[in-house]
């Protein structure tokens, strides 16, 4: 099996198609199962943020995954193929690890450094792993992200500024936020970090409102806020200078109607939405209203955002480099596995078979003297078979180690069904990718039908 990794991101895509594509947490079961159909993909994990959308993905061939990975992407976004393309990003192989680590880390976020993907990253984890579409190359690649991720954050002071989503918004925000009356709306993770952020800042009062009360009521009393009811949205809309939305909702929970109608009672003072959501909290035709200003990830991702410096994320590249190394060599020893399993499983039969032979020979031999033969035996074979199969893990974890497994399963005839099975579902069924002659490694990838 191949890493392969496919998916859009605010690199590639405009939040429009990154809404269509958005994967709440209570949808993501039915689409690894989507996932899981396709004949080429082994496990499955999908990563699902405010600014990207990807398949972590096992695959037998690359050509079949991806165009089955494609397929899945396409259908949730409600497009063909070919208007898709242009925005998906592929990674296989070195570079999907590449890109898993620095994913983890910050280095590919929106604000550079920022630390809440790693709490995102863990999630899709825990819930391909509830669902079972994690195996060992999955399993391994995750949990080396995840502890890559800190170990960046740890190293480096690539985060020193405790820059995140919700603080660039904020640095975007016309007037300061110090002393105005903030409300957020949703009580997630990102909501709360913005209820964190706002306090931080001298936001008052400060206000949550939230679909479930009872997690309103814990994230207020943790930050210093108070807890409102989500019916009662459009009167705090009248009090509120500054309103931070963060739900999970598939709807607009701030409409043209809704907003229009609390500005009389604002009279002159200015009103600022950010909106933090994907699919957007806030509908685009609010940002026509008068005195009304929009602050989205469209706004974030254009803004010129301190970044932390060359030194720092420099050092931060280097370790994903020299973790890439380590997982490579990791994987290449893993392969060895199977073919070493092999030879061991053939020595077995080919050791019974002959114990079988000796004892329709032998038939006067009593029971205890099988035994101590069979021992013995199964004791010598093991002795000669130790330091050949440590010998091929140990070299089949450096570069180009991967022959000598081959060079094993050649001279002892060996058929190793894992192999077996990526060479066959290779060539199980005919893909349509065009063009045919895609690089594994390019950044985009034509349509298949």
């Amino acid at each position: 099996m191949n890493l392969l990794v496919v998916g859009v991101s605010h690199h590639s895509a405009p939040v429009e198609l990154l809404e269509r594509l958005a994967v709440p947490r209570e949808q993501t079961p039915q689409v690894l199962d989507q996932l899981m159909a396709s004949p080429y993909l082994g496990e499955a994990v999908v990563v699902s943020t405010c600014n990207r959308v990807e398949v972590y993905a096992a695959v037998s061939a690359f050509h079949g995954g991806l165009a089955d990975i494609g397929a899945v992407l396409a259908q949730r976004a409600g497009t063909p193929i070919a208007t898709l393309t242009p925005h998906l990003k592929v990674h296989y192989e070195d570079d999907a690890v590449a890109h898993a680590l620095r994913v983890a880390a910050g280095l590919d976020s929106m604000v550079v450094g920022e630390a809440q993907i790693l709490g995102q990253f863990r999630e899709a984890y825990q819930v391909a792993a509830e669902h079972e579409t994690v195996g060992r190359l999955l399993h391994e690649l995750m949990q080396q992200a995840l502890r890559v991720g800190k170990r960046v954050h740890t190293e480096t002071g690539i985060d020193r500024a405790g820059q995140s989503v919700v603080s660039a918004a904020l640095d975007l925000v016309p007037r300061p936020v110090a002393g105005r009356g903030a409300l957020v709306v949703g009580a997630g993770s990102m909501g709360a970090l913005a209820l964190a952020t706002l306090a931080r800042a001298g936001a008052a009062p400060l206000l949550v409102a939230n679909r479930g009360t009872a997690r309103a009521s814990r994230a207020a009393a943790e930050h210093g806020a108070v807890a409102v009811d989500l019916d009662d949205l459009p009167q705090r809309l009248t009090e509120a200078d500054l309103v931070v939305c963060a739900t999970a909702s598939p709807h607009p929970v701030l409409t043209r109607d809704i907003v229009a109608a609390a500005l009389p009672a604002r009279g002159d003072r200015p009103l600022v939405l950010v909106d933090l959501a994907v699919p957007r909290d806030v509908d685009p035709e609010v940002a026509t209203l008068p005195g009304v200003t929009v602050v989205d990830l469209d706004s974030i991702a254009s803004a010129r955002l301190d970044a932390p410096s060359v030194v720092d994320r420099e050092a931060g590249e280097a370790i994903v480099a020299a973790e890439v190394a380590a997982f490579r060599a990791w994987q290449r020893g893993a392969e060895a596995v199977p073919t070493v399993a092999a030879l061991r499983a053939r020595a077995d039969e080919v050791v019974g078979a002959e114990l079988r032979r000796l004892w329709q020979r032998r038939p006067d031999l009593t029971e205890e003297q099988r035994a101590d033969l069979a021992q013995t035996v199964h004791r010598v074979v093991a002795q000669l078979l130790h330091q050949p199969t440590v010998r091929v893990r140990q070299l089949a974890s450096t570069p180009g180690g991967e022959r000598y497994a081959a060079v094993l399963r050649e001279l002892f005839d060996l058929s190793v069904p894992d192999l077996t099975a990526e060479a066959g579902g290779s060539l199980g069924r005919a893909v349509d990718v065009r063009p045919s002659t895609v690089d594994p490694s390019a950044s985009a990838v034509d349509g298949a039908a």
